[in-house]
């Protein structure tokens, strides 16, 4: 099935399409997104596709367009999503953590359809309104730079399940999955254009049950059936600096995430492998909205974008999960087909998710709104940059990191800034030397420190932001915890952080009342 699926729709997409990108048709495209959570873009092009077989992305890859170097806007969920379908830049929304984020009424580019006479579906993970996820994760985003150092996260662990026949390990998103198709399948009857959005819980790790209701994602669980996509031997194992010579942030995230103890190669290896093999069962479902779209004669008309919020570190620079700046993080899949696009198509160019906002609108006929963060990709794929600036932006005010931290990537560097951008060193890589990221340039090149921070500094006043987001940190807690009254002490020492809070509580306590100064 997935042979024949890929042989038909190559040869009749093929014919389809043009060089360069050119849609004269009158009539309007379909549109599909499916957004996976904390899928690392680098697997989308060599070297990285190697390691794990996904035939439904490289599919995409040959009949679309691939960006080699598409960015999240923040690496952490609800923030990433806030920015994707908002199309405005994290600090503009406010979208501190991933309990304050877009208002339960904010335009999405997805209104924008409805209201244009788009018949529209959201399936799956949506995550970009205020009010979600658990205390612990809010609490731990409030206090990240009260002074005490406690895991916030367990250990990463893997787990394997099922068979070689186990096909559907993560069954929410398979259900989801299998609605989408339905509609899909229905939508074929109808003349009025649709867009669909799929948010899937995959490869984001599934949360370690035997830690607690409020336990984080460390569990890297898949079956024998997606492990054996695997190539073992392309696994590359990440290098680590010695926690000696990491930067005080990344030192600051690898305590939290509960990575500063010793890990042995297999346990690395193994991470790394069950992450793979979540990801071959994320481009399983993938090739189930493929399937419908080519039964339904949907495939030619329809734009297919595949994207995710954020990456997943597996195990590099000593840590898991995302919240980092680091390649492995902040480095999402963007892969684009659809009528007019180019097959095959390869776009260096650094480009974010608030870009997608102004390329739906555009490929619809419909007029961007104003005050947008993004651009177009339409210039790109028709190989030009029209006024897109060089540089794209994230940046990072959550949890697992103690100082709001700002990435812009020009070229073949990127600078990070952190904080007031004194009081923290920055970080400076020039990733065509150092796709590890383990060099810090900043205090050897700083003629390329001081052009990149007025460049950062001319996107986002980042001092002011900082500013503003550690009295609201500050604000929110205070008001949080007189809202327990005499149940504080008891509820705070109880949190994700609990085993290390309770050896010293009276201690941890304090560092948050001389944090507290001034506000009370």
């Amino acid at each position: 099935m997935m042979c024949q699926l890929y042989f038909v729709a190559l040869v009749v997409f093929s014919q389809n399409t043009v060089q360069g990108f050119n849609l004269k048709s009158t009539t309007r495209p379909n549109f599909v997104m499916v957004m996976s959570d904390a899928f690392d873009g680098r697997l989308t092009f060599p070297p990285g596709k190697d390691a794990v077989q996904l035939p439904f992305i490289n599919y995409m890859r040959q009949l679309g367009a691939t960006f080699l170097n598409s960015y999240t806007n923040s690496p952490i969920c609800c923030p990433s999503r806030a920015a994707m379908w908002s199309g405005r830049f994290t600090h503009l929304t406010q979208s501190w953590n991933n309990y304050k984020c877009l208002d339960h009424n904010a335009t999405t580019w997805m209104d924008q359809l409805q209201q244009s006479g788009y018949r529209t579906l959201s399936l799956g993970k949506l995550d970009f309104t205020s009010g979600g996820h658990s205390v612990s994760n809010r609490v731990e985003a409030w206090t990240r730079d009260v002074r005490f150092l406690l895991h916030q996260e367990g250990r990463p662990v893997v787990d394997l399940v099922g068979n070689t026949s186990t096909v559907r390990v993560m069954t929410h998103d398979w259900q989801n999955t299998d609605m989408a198709s339905e509609w899909i399948r229905r939508s074929a009857t109808q003349s009025q254009p649709f867009a669909l959005y799929l948010g899937l819980n995959l490869p984001h790790p599934y949360k370690t049950d035997s830690l607690g209701p409020d336990a984080g994602g460390s569990t890297f669980r898949t079956s024998p059936y997606w492990l054996k996509k695997v190539s073992y031997e392309h696994i590359s194992m990440p290098k680590w600096l010695p926690l000696s010579e990491v930067h005080p942030v990344d030192y600051y995230s690898t305590v939290t995430k509960n990575c500063s103890s010793s890990f042995s190669l297999e346990e690395i290896r193994n991470i790394r492998a069950y992450y793979y093999g979540m990801c071959a069962e994320t481009d399983g479902m993938l090739g189930e909205v493929l399937s419908a779209l080519r039964d339904t004669g949907l495939l030619n008309n329809t734009v297919l974008l595949f994207t995710s919020d954020h990456g997943e570190l597996a195990m590099e620079h000593r840590q898991f999960y995302k919240m980092s700046m680091f390649e492995g993080s902040s480095h999402v899949p963007l892969v684009m087909m659809g009528p007019g696009i180019k097959s095959g198509l390869q776009i260096s160019q650094p480009v974010s998710l608030v870009d997608i906002y102004p390329t739906v609108m555009e490929l619809a006929g419909v007029p961007s709104p104003g005050g947008l963060s993004g651009y177009s990709l339409l210039s790109l794929l028709s190989g030009s940059n029209g006024s897109r600036p060089g540089w794209v932006l994230s940046e990072y005010h959550g949890c697992n990191a103690n100082a709001s931290t700002y990435m812009l990537r020009l070229g073949q560097w990127k600078y990070i800034a952190y904080a007031d951008g004194t009081s923290i060193p920055p970080q400076l890589f020039d990733l065509s030397k150092d796709k590890d990221e383990l060099k810090n340039l900043a205090s050897s090149l700083p003629e390329v420190v001081r052009h990149l921070d007025l460049l950062l500094r001319s996107a986002v006043d980042y001092p002011s932001v900082s500013k503003e987001v550690h009295l609201y940190n500050r604000q929110e807690f205070l008001s949080w915890r007189q809202s327990l009254g005499g149940n504080y002490s008891q509820v705070i020492a109880n949190l994700r952080w609990h085993l290390d809070w309770q050896r010293d509580p009276q201690r941890n306590e304090k560092a948050i009342d001389d944090w507290l100064v001034g506000i009370q």
